[in-house]
Parts: C-alpha cells; sequence; structure tokens
C-alpha cells in the first residue's frame, strides 16, 4: 500500500508543478523576467533586503548561479546590490522602484490565480487541503 501510495503522491506532485510551472512561466514571462528572476524577485520584495548567500539558501541555488540572476536583474534595474559596511564580502540585495512594481504586478496576478483555485475547492474541503499541504511541505523538508 506505502509503494503504491508514493506512486500516486508522484503522480499528483508532477502534474501540479507542471500545470503550475506553466502558469508561472506565463506570468513571469510578461514580466520580462525568466522564472528564476521572477522566484528572486519576489523574495527579495518579501524581505525588502537580503544578502545573497541567503537569496542563494532560500532559492537552492549555487552562489554562482544567484550571482549571475543578481547581475542580470542589476542591469535591468530591478535591484540594486550593495557591500555591507561592516563586513565588504557580504552583499546586500534590494529592489529598485522598478523592481518593485514588478514584484506587486507578479504578488497580484498570483494572488488572483491562487484565490480562483482556492475557491473551485469545496468549502468543507478547503482546510483539509490546507492541512495537507502543509504536511507535505514538512515532510519534503524532512527528507531534504
Amino acid at each position: 500500500m506505502i509503494n503504491q501510495g508514493s506512486k500516486v503522491l508522484r503522480e499528483l506532485i508532477r502534474i501540479l508543478v507542471r500545470d503550475l510551472g506553466i502558469l508561472e512561466k506565463s506570468d513571469a514571462s510578461c514580466c520580462g523576467v525568466s522564472l528564476t528572476q521572477c522566484h528572486a524577485i519576489v523574495e527579495i520584495g518579501r524581505e525588502e533586503r537580503i544578502s545573497l548567500v541567503d537569496l542563494s539558501s532560500l532559492l537552492g541555488l549555487d552562489k554562482s548561479t544567484m550571482s549571475r540572476t543578481i547581475n542580470n536583474l542589476v542591469e535591468s534595474d530591478f535591484v540594486i546590490r550593495e557591500s555591507d559596511m561592516e563586513n565588504r564580502r557580504y552583499i546586500i540585495i534590494q529592489l529598485t522602484e522598478k523592481g518593485e512594481s514588478i514584484y506587486q504586478n507578479i504578488e497580484e496576478s498570483m494572488e488572483e490565480y491562487y484565490r480562483g483555485i482556492f475557491h473551485a475547492i469545496p468549502e468543507d474541503k478547503r482546510n483539509q487541503v490546507l492541512e495537507s499541504l502543509q504536511l507535505l511541505k514538512d515532510a519534503v523538508e524532512i527528507s531534504n
């Protein structure tokens, strides 16, 4: 039963990732940024100021990949990068006004999309779905 359950879990997650990934790609591209840049903008926007190391860790990317992503965002005037006054090797990143505008656009479109999904779930099952997703997230974190 466990083996069959893990197969069903894998298939359901595969389909969810695929379907949600397509949406994220299309919404991110409308803002003129790649999916990785989109994720970086969202995390920077939520933190307001974040170190390059912390952002790399949060997104599960190596520091060199994150540096290239940030360099592209700096060139596009979406983020600013500055050295910490106490530790010059410590890089702090924050959104520019242009980056903040893209962040708000991404957040609004994602909120609207997920509100639609949430309302499509029968009302008496919504808490169950949220609890199950929390359990799934926790299990993934433990396994990683």
